[in-house]
């Protein structure tokens, strides 16, 4: 099962061994990856980029100023490419706007992480292995509206189920999949200012995702938090010339779990144990709503180790006529909380129905698994698709 095991954590498995690498650990991971090639390619950036079909992950309120009144996209990622070859994520969104002024939007994902094919061995290596496929998935539908003329805020609540099909002391016998449920609250606003003679695009954005009940494990023995996570960003965008326009971003996004205690930060002897014991009580004992408050003021090494949980994206998009795009973009994550760096590349091209985008991870991180990564994603806009069928 180390292979299942390894496609779930990878993000955060090259950089341990050390004492001072504390990264925050959660279930379900996956939830955390983005799905889509756009925002892949700036460097996992979204919370305040123009508004497309994939919002539902990055900021859902974006839906109610999106420029199609209606879209469908498809991803597709394999994960882990360097090391296998069946571990993906497929994902599949949509939203419609409702309401004589198009001034709200409902919308919709599906999400489903496999892990491949992996076979487990029981203790000895009796013989008697078992050939699971461990995945997790997830369904949500929300539901976003303009505020004003600028600002909307949008809610999205969502079911998530994870078997990984085994248990880590397994003797024989399969653990049960483990069931959640949980909320994103977001919020957007947009502005056109004149910057010399040029209209321009000021844009920020807020979500917090995730917000809900734990992940619970082998017949609820190991529960564990939902990866609650809280992104801020704001992009700004100007013209080139005619035609042609350049938008730069900024994300910032910190994961609202407290940090489980180690057993390396306490003293030695048996009151060290004793202390550590009752610390990690304490953490599995702990609500996932205190668990939010917590998560900013519980990392060991006080507010400096706080700000190290903040990852960061920086990204640019380039589009002409809104037909052509290249994007780039890199994600910083800081070696001692999980150590992600990566560059993002990527294009897209859209006609009247289709828009294909791709994007390329160029780890920078040494021996990073996630380097070469590719993402792929097709849109169906639906308002193309009436003007073919000659509908109004």
């Amino acid at each position: 099962m180390s292979l299942a095991l390894c496609g779930v954590t990878a993000p955060i498995s090259f950089a341990q061994g050390k004492d001072d690498f504390n990264p925050v650990q959660t279930g379900v991971t996956s939830l955390g990856i983005a799905p889509d090639a756009r925002g892949a390619a700036m460097g996992d950036l979204g919370a305040a980029t123009d508004p497309d079909v994939n919002s539902q992950f990055w900021n859902p309120s974006k839906y109610p100023f999106a420029y199609s009144r209606g879209a469908i996209g498809i991803s597709y990622t394999p994960w882990l490419r360097k090391i296998v070859d069946d571990i993906y994520l497929a994902y599949l969104s949509g939203y419609w706007k409702v309401g004589a002024e198009d001034n709200q939007a409902i919308s919709a994902s599906l999400r489903y992480f496999s892990l491949g094919e992996v076979t487990t061995t029981p203790p000895g290596d009796t013989g008697g292995g078992q050939s699971l496929n461990p995945y997790e998935m997830s369904v949500d539908v929300g539901y976003s509206r303009k505020l004003s003329e600028s600002y909307s805020m949008g809610i999205v609540f969502r079911y998530i189920y994870s078997d990984l099909g085994f248990s880590e002391s397994y003797v024989g016998d399969q653990s049960t999949g483990a069931s959640a449920f949980a909320a994103d609250i977001s919020g957007y606003y947009t502005s056109y200012p004149i910057v010399g003679r040029s209209e321009c695009q000021w844009s920020w954005g807020w979500n917090i995702s995730n917000i809900g009940t734990k992940v619970s494990y082998n017949h609820g023995e190991n529960p564990a938090f939902l990866p609650t996570n809280l992104r801020i960003g704001t992009t700004f965008t100007f013209p080139l010339a005619n035609y042609h326009n350049l938008s730069l971003g900024l994300d910032l996004n910190k994961l609202l779990v407290p940090t489980m205690p180690r057993r390396v930060d306490y003293e030695d002897g048996t009151d060290g144990e004793i202390a550590y014991v009752k610390a990690y009580e304490k953490w599995q004992d702990m609500s996932p709503i205190t668990g939010i408050f917590k998560s900013f003021s519980d990392a060991p090494g006080g507010f400096s180790e706080e700000l190290r949980e903040i990852g960061v994206s920086l990204g640019a998009e380039y589009s002409y006529n809104q037909q052509f795009f290249l994007r780039g973009g890199y994600y910083y994550q800081n070696p001692k909380k999980g150590n992600q760096q990566y560059f993002g590349i990527g294009a897209g091209f859209a006609l009247n129905v289709l828009r294909l985008d791709a994007s390329y991870m160029v780890a920078t991180a040494e021996t990073s698994p996630l380097d070469q990564t590719l993402r792929f994603t097709l849109t169906f806009d639906m308002d193309g698709v009436k003007e073919i069928f000659g509908k109004k």
